[in-house]
Formats: structure tokens, sequence, C-alpha cells
């Protein structure tokens, strides 16, 4: 399902319209995105949680070349599941 798909069907369940879901939608991406910028979290109830992990620089290898590169330190955005998301996916896909 990509961006379209979940506007869609967001708009079909909702009852609005496709443009108004959108709109509501990418706000909603904005924020979140926002506050992981700052470092916060996301925490979506029954769903799961956005969070921002630190990685530290490291060496590592090359596969190609197998020479080492130096790799600088990132932050890098990260999602865990809730326990009721997880049950979900495994119930449906028990049922599929």
């Amino acid at each position: 399902m990509n961006k379209t798909d979940l506007i869609a069907a967001a708009a079909q369940s909702a009852g609005v319209s496709k443009k108004d879901t959108e709109k509501v939608l990418n706000a909603a991406l904005e924020a979140m995105a926002a506050a992981l910028a700052q470092g916060d979290r996301v925490q979506l109830s029954g769903f799961g949680v956005f969070s921002v992990k630190d990685r530290e620089a490291r060496t590592a290898r090359n596969p190609k070349t197998q020479e080492p590169m130096e790799l600088s330190a990132t932050r890098l955005p990260v999602f865990k599941a809730s326990r009721v998301l997880k049950e979900r996916v495994a119930k449906e896909h028990a049922a599929g």
C-alpha cells in the first residue's frame, strides 16, 4: 500500500473526501517528522512508537574491496510496533 492507497482507504473508512484526508495525513506526518527531528518520541496507542536512535561512528568493510572504511555517527528514525499491532498482524496472517 502506498500513500495514495492509504489516503483512499482512510477517506472511505471515515466518510470524508480524499482531498481532506490527504491534508490531514500530510499534517500528521509533518508533525511526526518535526517531533522526531527534535529527538522526541511519537507514541500512537495501539499502533507503536516512533523514536530516534543515535548510531555511533564505526569502522566497516567495503564488501566489494574488503577495505576498511569509516562510517560517521548518525541519527536514525526507528519504529517499534505495539503488542496490539503485532497480535493483529499475526492473527490476520494466520487467518489468511
